[in-house]
């Protein structure tokens, strides 16, 4: 097997820039599903550290599931509205730490500036509008740069009282300028500012995430503004985990009494738990990846073609040398062996500098790209390695079998 590796390694050291060319659709295959699987390990990696920093015991009450694909049923968007009675009588049972109801309001077209939020001569743009209520700071571990939240007094009162996401108050303030106190106008209504969120990350739109650009009020002065406005959502957050399957069970009960659901009718309402986005994120994940896949297997397939087409021309340019193995006692199988081992280090290679190339790839991302904590997967890297020997293999056969059943004497005289 030694001699027969060195042979194979002298054969490709012999033909270059000939070898370079037939890898290059293997490279190409084992690069991308190198690189790609790296990238996806991080998004994934990045998508389960903002949920496990949510928490593990929050449970969303909508009209429908927003994990629901396609159009919305109209069955569905006939359902009952979620209600701030709901929330109260949901706040009350006993498994159940806070509840928050949730209004979100998106500005309606970039040059809006009805949904806009000014400061003297600076605007923020594209402004996300949320009513939430005083537990939503302890439902979603929201954390404060600076001032203070929400409490009863502001939600009992309506207050004009808002809570600035870190896009918008980077937008509207110098950084000289301490924003606590300021009145900025949103809507037309003029609003005090009492704190300025942390910066949060997102996975999918770093930098530019837009739940920094997101402004909160009190629910209660969300509804006067927009007493039109009816699509409530509650967020919920159960006493622990462990008792997330038996809270799930306690509200739901509660929701389908409050609505007068019959025991053999179906609920007219969503719970579902973060488990259902990341459910939701692992499908978008695997289709992006499986397309990628498909690709790289393309690739693969052109690079077969390519082995193959090299190794018969190896067989025709070494037809006397495969007649003078016979003539001395080299055997069908020996000749088999010999080209087929050819063609799985020709590919071995390939799939080598493949994973190379993924890996630089990989190392590029994390240093460019460091909220994307992209990483090597270990059962993808050995996967592109055995696809790239196992494409030499296939590909290999036919040349093989066509340079073990040459007739000696034939090819000795072979010119």
């Amino acid at each position: 097997m030694s001699e027969l590796f060195i042979v194979a390694l002298d054969s490709l050291r012999k033909n270059k820039l000939r070898s370079l060319l037939t890898l290059l659709g293997i490279v190409i295959g084992v690069t991308t599903v190198i690189g790609m699987s790296s990238v996806i390990n991080g998004l994934n990696a990045s998508v389960a550290g903002q949920f496990e920093s949510l928490g593990s015991n929050l449970i969303f009450v909508y009209r429908f599931s927003p994990t629901l694909r396609g159009r919305v049923p109209p069955e569905m968007l006939n359902r009952k509205q979620i209600t701030l009675e709901d929330a109260e009588a949901i706040g009350e049972l006993p498994l159940i730490q806070a509840v928050s109801p949730v209004y979100r309001w998106f500005q309606a077209t970039p040059n809006s500036t009805s949904f806009s939020v000014r400061y003297r001569d600076r605007t923020a743009k594209n402004t996300i509008i949320e009513g939430v209520a005083p537990d939503y700071q302890q439902v979603f571990n929201v954390q404060l740069a600076s001032g203070r939240w929400f409490n009863e007094a502001d939600d009992r009162h309506r207050a004009n009282v808002v809570i600035l996401g870190n896009a918008v108050m980077e937008s509207l303030f110098s950084a000289n300028v301490d924003p606590m106190g300021k009145e900025v106008e949103l809507e037309g209504t003029v609003f005090r500012v009492i704190g300025v969120m942390q910066k949060r990350q997102n996975a999918l739109t770093p930098g530019t995430n837009p739940e920094d650009n997101m402004v909160e009020i009190p629910v209660g002065t969300f509804q006067r503004l927009h007493p039109e406005f009816k699509d409530l959502r509650l967020a919920v957050k159960a006493a622990s985990q462990e008792v997330m399957p038996a809270a799930i069970n306690q509200i739901e009960n509660l929701l389908r009494s409050r609505r007068g659901r019959r025991p053999a009718e179906e609920s007219d309402f969503a719970i579902f738990t973060l488990e259902s986005f990341a459910t939701l994120w692992n499908d978008i994940s695997g289709g992006i990846f499986t397309v990628m896949l498909a690709i790289s297997s393309l690739a693969l397939l052109v690079g077969g073609v390519g082995v193959m087409n090299i190794m018969l021309v190896s067989v025709t340019e070494r037809t006397r040398e495969i007649g003078i193995r016979k003539a001395i006692g080299a055997r069908r199988r020996d000749i088999l062996i010999q080209f087929l081992f050819e063609a799985m280090t020709l590919t071995a290679v390939g799939g080598v500098v493949g994973i190379a190339a993924g890996g630089a790839i990989t190392f590029l991302i994390r240093t460019l790209v460091p909220f994307l904590p992209a990483s090597m997967s270990v059962f993808w890297t050995v996967m592109g390695f055995v696809t790239s020997v196992g494409t030499g293999l296939i590909f290999g056969i036919y040349p093989a079998y066509r340079a073990a059943v040459l007739s000696p004497i034939e090819a000795l005289r072979y010119e």
